[in-house]
């Protein structure tokens, strides 16, 4: 019988406790993988398929309940015995990453969870993008795990000292490793994140270099690895998310591109935060911080502190996270209350309209 060590794969010995004192019946495990309703999940005694209780899914409120990657669950059974596991219960989440479900509903799914430390990695050939990088930076502090930026690619980069002048632009305090994956020591500066009980995740565009990094860590080819096109645009290798023990402890959980998870579970607080600094300075509290005057944030720009792509991108991500999930029509109605917002709302633009109209035309 191959047992599990489940305090290496993050099991911490406060949440065993309490899901004993509670549940002394059940056994705690954790999600290695899924496909469609069933679950692998990883037990002290080997791991097993399991499938959601009838209670549970009766009693699931959204698609978020639901386990995902990741996650400790409480189980019938702690071995691969007869017939699936039954899980019972999802553990609290000490974080997790979020995207809007497919379809039209705006019903939210966990795409991983309790993860520590999250490598956000970016190739530092064509695929270098500011811009990029302060989407997965708020995705990344919204999740509540640990972002560290990640810089791929390093042997093919002709001026690395601009490029990391450029990151920290960004970076806002974020540590920022560079790595090459064509030298034995070019990829080692992620091990101190790595080790007993911990869980690292790495996202970003396919191509960037996620999977190569893992066969590294794992010492064997586990995960199929493809290269960016000529375009810069990246071939797709990673299919779906699964846990993964590394030899030297802890695991990781790799995840398709970044691309499926959205902008609504963002945080701009931190990714941002030179921005709201610069904001809490403006002569109105309710600043755009395009054309009024007494803009701390406009002056920063007119004074070189604040580049204009990068407010830009800060508009660009709050707006979109503001219509996420929105159907045609909705958005369409956002963006109608926000035209006619400082004539206080279109009915009375409506109102102000028809008085015009009166008077032009005497009825």
């Amino acid at each position: 019988m191959n047992t599990i060590d489940m305090e290496n794969i993050g099991l911490g010995r406060e949440l065993l406790a309490g899901a004993s004192a509670v549940y002394p019946e059940l056994f705690v495990g954790r999600i290695v993988s899924q496909s469609r309703d069933l679950y692998t999940a990883a037990a002290e005694k080997g791991e097993l398929t399991a499938e959601v209780s009838g209670k549970f899914r009766f009693e699931a409120g959204a698609l978020s309940d639901f386990p995902a990657v990741g996650d400790f669950v409480l189980l019938d059974r702690n071995e691969d015995s007869s017939g699936n596991g039954i899980i019972h219960s999802v553990l609290p989440r000490k974080s997790a990453f979020i995207r809007r479900a497919a379809g039209t509903s705006n019903d939210e799914q966990v795409v991983a969870a309790n993860i520590d430390t999250v490598f956000l990695c970016m190739s530092l050939n064509n695929d270098f993008n500011l811009r990029r990088m302060e989407r997965y930076l708020g995705v990344a502090w919204n999740s509540r795990a640990v972002p560290v930026i990640v810089l791929t690619k390093a042997d093919l980069c002709a001026d690395l000292a601009r490029r990391l002048s450029e990151i920290g632009t960004v970076a806002c305090g974020t540590e920022v490793l560079v790595t090459s994956s064509l030298t034995e020591n070019g990829w080692t500066s992620v091990r101190k994140y790595l080790g007993r009980g911990k869980t690292v995740a790495f996202i970003g565009s396919s191509g960037v270099g996620k999977s190569t990094m893992i066969n590294r860590l794992l010492g064997w080819n586990a995960l199929a690895t493809k290269g960016l096109r000529n375009d810069d645009k990246g071939r797709h290798s990673t299919t779906r998310r699964e846990l993964i023990a590394l030899p030297e402890g802890g695991v990781v959980i790799d995840t398709p591109g970044m691309r499926e998870l959205g902008i609504e579970s963002a945080d701009f607080s931190k990714t941002f935060a030179d921005i709201d600094e610069l904001a809490g300075q403006c002569r109105y509290h309710d600043c755009t911080h395009t054309r009024e005057p007494g803009c701390a944030v406009q002056e920063a720009i007119a004074g070189g502190e604040l580049s204009p792509e990068r407010l830009a991108n800060y508009l660009k991500l709050k707006k979109e996270a503001k219509y996420e999930g929105l159907n045609s029509r909705q958005i369409e109605s956002e963006k109608i209350s926000a035209m006619f917002a400082e004539v206080g709302g279109i009915k009375n633009a409506r109102k102000f309209a028809k008085e015009k109209n009166r008077k032009r035309y005497g009825y």
